[in-house]
Parts: structure tokens; sequence; C-alpha cells
């Protein structure tokens, strides 16, 4: 069990585990990736979400 809250997209719920209790599948982080102001890749990360959406 990891010490940071997790979220399971396909349930739409929160846990502690690395895969979801309910319907297995894996989780990810709920929290944000850190802010970094010399982050290289971060205009490009940007512009993909942008086409995405």
């Amino acid at each position: 069990m990891s010490g940071r809250i997790r979220y399971c997209e396909h349930d739409r719920r929160y846990t502690l585990f690395f895969t979801c209790p309910v319907c297995g599948s894996p989780t990810r982080s709920a929290h944000p990736a850190r802010y970094s102001p010399q982050d290289r890749y971060g205009e490009y990360r940007r512009e993909a979400k942008r086409w995405m959406t």
C-alpha cells in the first residue's frame, strides 16, 4: 500500500492501492505533477493537451 491517494479512472473512486479493489484496473496518482520552471517539455505537453481536447 502506498502513502499517497490514488484514483481509478474506470470507477472514479479513490484508493490507496495500486490496483482498484472493486474492478481490478490499475490506478494512477490523484495528484498533479510538480511544477518546475526549468521544465523543458512543458510547452510540448500543453500543446498535446490542447490537441486532445
